[in-house]
């Protein structure tokens, strides 16, 4: 597969087989994670594979963070019990967190490079037949989910990525094209 076909067929995963996920696969498709363009060549990015008491242990503290939100405590243990278990059923999973710099300016671009090592890590999956779904947001920095993928104080998690064999593909979601985002200047 080349490179634009499999940008282009890259979807976000939601649904996995439960067919497991090889070491040899997650070690290639970390090697090919720490090629992403890196300014300074720092090399921020940390990868912690979460087998599966760290995987139940992250989605018992996720769901805990959406139990909250529930209006009833019945209702909020059983959507915590049902995160914990579907994290727990994963394939594979990769915390990728980003060794943290007291310089705005390299915290800014060592963050920007981990991100690009997860778009590598996902076309890389995408071409050794599996998917990713990359997932962010307010759980990265939540004590009882870093303690779960074990990521040091003076790291932080910037994606969660849940990695398998797909059960199904989405279907392709509408951008906005290019041109209507571009203005060309002299």
């Amino acid at each position: 597969m080349d490179v634009i076909e499999a940008i282009r067929a890259r979807r976000s995963i939601k649904r996995f087989a439960a067919q497991p996920v090889s070491r040899a696969q997650i070690e290639t498709l970390l090697d090919v994670a720490t090629l992403a363009p890196n300014h300074r060549l720092t090399q921020p990015w940390r990868f912690y594979v979460l087998g599966p008491a760290a995987r139940h242990a992250y989605g018992m503290a996720l769901g805990e963070r959406k139990a909250r939100k529930q209006p009833d405590p019945d209702s909020g243990r059983a959507l915590k019990d049902a995160v914990a278990r579907e994290h727990l059923e994963l394939p594979a999973m990769i915390a990728v967190a980003v060794a943290q710099s007291d310089d705005p300016e390299i915290a800014k671009e060592d963050y920007a490079a981990a991100m690009m090592a997860v778009q590598n890590l996902s076309l890389a999956a995408l071409d050794l037949g599996l998917g990713t779904h990359i997932k962010t947001g307010g759980v990265m920095d939540d004590a009882a989910a870093r303690s779960a993928a074990g990521v040091a104080d003076s790291e932080r998690i910037v994606a969660i990525v849940n990695l398998g064999t797909p059960s199904e593909l989405p279907p392709e979601k509408r951008r906005t094209p290019a041109a209507e985002l571009t203005t060309w200047r002299d």
